[in-house]
């Protein structure tokens, strides 16, 4: 803390006169105490609410980690050879970075691994594995995604067949490789509809959420996250809901920035030398613009503004399926008119299933058919026996 913000922070106390939810005070009845560590330990609580609550070992690690710039992206990995990278990939990298840079280019290979974080006194780094590595999760089983497809709205609701999962897959690789694997994941599973504009008649089709979003959501949980040695066991989590998605990472907002400063000031960076290899490999810009560009894709899709969540140890993005403005209304309108008519023919589950081009028959019928029949649009034909193989849906407007 600086000593305007002290200042800060002390003429607030005196406006409020009272402790606020982030804001603890301590009296000094007989002025500054001579030895403060007792005084100093009474703040090691953060403040929820009105209560306090412990400080956890990570976040002291944390605090710590901010304050005397440890830098977790570079430690050293001394079960990693530098051999057990993939010399194409880095020389890829080498290339690449030697690009206008007419010093750096006179400079050895190795000479160059030392200085860029490859390596440190001699032993290759941990954004050389997780960068460059034929198998990084050979060292770190758990510095992966873990994806799912839940269907409902909450963790534990189960489908029609009593399936906790529509789908599950660990995603593994490098950075580069886990975030192809885990759009993969994100595109089989996201619904693509046909939208009629009401005004021009157009047809446009359109999926759950833009993908640019979701991309650039996972790049930042694969680049920001904590790589210290106290999240090395955490993956990061892709949760898919009927209503959202959540993309889950270990470890916090870094630095001092809020949940409401965010892309809108620059922000401090958990690890710089991993997201320099990236923005060399022309995988992310760098720019701090992940933010924006997030917030600006789900503005253009009619959407929800995107719901970040900072919680103690781990840092949540929330990204909504619907907004209620008019013009996306009446596009749903439209599609759904589009399916009434189409069961003016009854209908098996796996012919609507293909009519809305999905891959899931449950999932097509619980999202879209089901909240049609509950509004007594289309009919089971089988109405006892609702998870019937015989079942067919047919519409009675």
């Amino acid at each position: 803390m600086t000593t305007e913000e002290l200042i800060e922070k002390l003429e607030l106390i005196q406006k409020n006169k009272c402790e606020t939810s982030t804001l603890e005070i301590k009296s000094a009845e007989q002025g500054c105490p001579k030895h403060l560590y007792d005084t100093l330990s009474g703040f090691s609580n953060i403040r929820i609410g009105d209560s306090d609550e412990p400080m956890t070992e990570y976040e002291i690690y944390s605090y710590e980690a901010y304050r005397k710039k440890y830098q977790d992206d570079v430690r050293s990995i001394k079960r990693a050879a530098f051999t057990s990278l993939r010399q194409d990939l880095l020389a890829q990298y080498i290339d690449l970075l030697k690009i206008g840079k007419p010093h750096l280019a006179a400079i050895s290979d190795n000479e160059i691994y030392e200085l860029m974080g490859i390596k440190r006194d001699g032993e290759v780094t941990l954004s050389a594995v997780m960068n460059f590595s034929a198998y990084p999760q050979a060292y770190f089983p758990q510095l992966c995604i873990i994806a799912m497809v839940v269907p409902g709205k909450e963790i534990g609701a189960v489908g029609e067949a009593g399936e906790r999962f529509r789908d599950n897959k660990r995603i593994e690789g490098t950075i580069t490789e886990m975030l192809e694997g885990a759009m993969q994941f994100v595109r089989r599973n996201m619904s693509t509809k046909t939208i009629i504009d009401p005004q021009t008649g157009k047809r446009e089709d359109r999926t759950d959420y833009p993908v640019m979003a979701v991309r650039e959501v996972i790049l930042n949980a694969l680049v920001h996250r904590d790589y210290s040695i106290h999240t090395e066991g955490m993956p990061i989590q892709i949760i898919m809901y009927d209503d959202r998605m959540e993309i889950k990472n270990p470890g916090g907002i870094y630095g001092r920035i809020r949940v409401d400063q965010l892309g809108k000031i620059q922000p401090d960076t958990r690890n710089p030398v991993l997201a320099s290899e990236l923005e060399v490999l022309k995988i992310t810009e760098n720019r701090y613009s992940g933010i924006p560009t997030i917030r600006r894709a789900m503005k253009d899709y009619a959407l929800e503004e995107p719901e970040f969540v900072d919680e103690r140890g781990s840092f949540t993005v929330k990204l909504y399926k619907h907004k209620g403005t008019d013009k996306t209304e009446k596009a749903e309108n439209l599609y759904e008119n589009d399916l009434v008519l189409f069961c003016k023919t009854p209908r098996t589950r796996k012919e609507i299933c293909e009519y809305l081009g999905l891959n899931s028959v449950t999932y097509a019928i619980q999202s879209y058919v089901m909240p049609l029949v509950e509004k007594g649009v289309i009919k089971m034909s089988i109405p006892d026996k609702p998870k019937s193989q015989k079942q067919l849906f047919y519409s009675v407007i």
